[in-house]
């Protein structure tokens, strides 16, 4: 059958269809090189991780080290990173649920409840964005010294539990919840906090692991505030730890394996959240996945 024999719809057809094969093949090899420039950084912290000074100073090395997981053991049973990995868990932990907790409540109220000033409440909450933690260390650490909590896991979780960030998002989202549905649930007498329980939760639930993955993310990075507000090293957080373990030498020189081994180690649990909760963290901004 000759080529000319073909009907010109089905040859317009297969040219269409070629020429989106080759648009989606470039597209995934351009996502694959953008992936590998993006995890390359990690994979070679993770094998200088296993290294020596000796070979990570040699750039011709580039494959596993000669120490294998030593620099892991050290780091955590001599440099006392596990208790730094625990302190950080629990703070970054307590910070999420509190804030999740607290910025529900408000968000009922602004949202569900009528009273008075509600909108200049509302454009307060907003304007506290404006006062990032640096600028208000100085009299949060005199309020946990009057409180005696410095030095403590007050000091570390409750000055951030309130988040005019998550008030917001969820304020949005709850004022996208039918009215009718409010208005049912009011003429059957139902409470707030039934009403919190009962219907906003289970209609809530990817904006709340959203915004509980944010907010461990956020608290697990956290160092300014932990170096100023703990002394002791056993409460130390891991991220204050990381920059003590940059202190670690060896002949003048900065041992680098341990400081890679710890750069892992303080990567792993916000990342391993991150992967196994990115869909809803992608539908907390409303992008939308397969």
């Amino acid at each position: 059958m000759a080529v000319s024999d073909v009907p010109e719809g089905l040859r317009h057809r297969v040219r269409t269809t070629a020429r989106e094969l080759r648009r989606e093949w470039a597209v995934h090899v351009g996502l694959i090189v953008a992936l590998l420039f993006l995890t390359l950084p990690v994979v070679l912290v993770a094998v200088m991780s296993t290294q020596t000074n000796t070979e990570v100073l040699d750039f011709t090395f580039l494959g596993i080290g000669s120490q294998g997981l030593s620099n892991y053991v050290e780091v955590l049973t001599e440099r006392n990173f596990g208790t730094y990995l625990v302190n950080s868990f629990v703070m970054a932990s307590l910070i999420a649920v509190g804030k999740i907790a607290i910025s529900m409540l408000a968000a009922l109220a602004i949202v569900f409840y009528d009273f008075r000033f509600k909108r200049t409440l509302f454009v307060l909450i907003l304007l506290t964005l404006m006062l990032p933690v640096p600028v208000r260390i100085v009299p949060l650490f005199e309020l946990m010294v009057n409180f005696g909590w410095h030095d403590s896991m007050y000091a570390l979780v409750l000055p951030y539990l309130a988040s005019p960030t998550a008030v917001l998002l969820l304020r949005q989202h709850f004022r996208s919840i039918s009215e009718s549905l409010v208005e049912t649930a009011k003429l059957d007498g139902v409470g707030p906090f039934r009403f919190l329980f009962r219907v906003l939760l289970p209609m809530s639930k990817s904006m709340i692991i959203g915004l509980f993955v944010i907010s461990f993310v956020w608290g697990w990075n956290q160092y300014l505030w932990p170096l100023v507000a703990i002394r002791s090293d056993e409460k130390q957080v891991v991220q204050v730890g990381l920059e003590q373990l940059q202190g670690a030498q060896a002949g003048g020189e900065p041992l680098w394996g341990l400081i890679m081994a710890g750069t892992v180690l303080a990567l792993l649990p916000a990342l391993i959240i991150l992967v196994v909760m990115h869909r809803p963290l992608l539908e907390t901004f409303n992008i939308q996945t397969k």
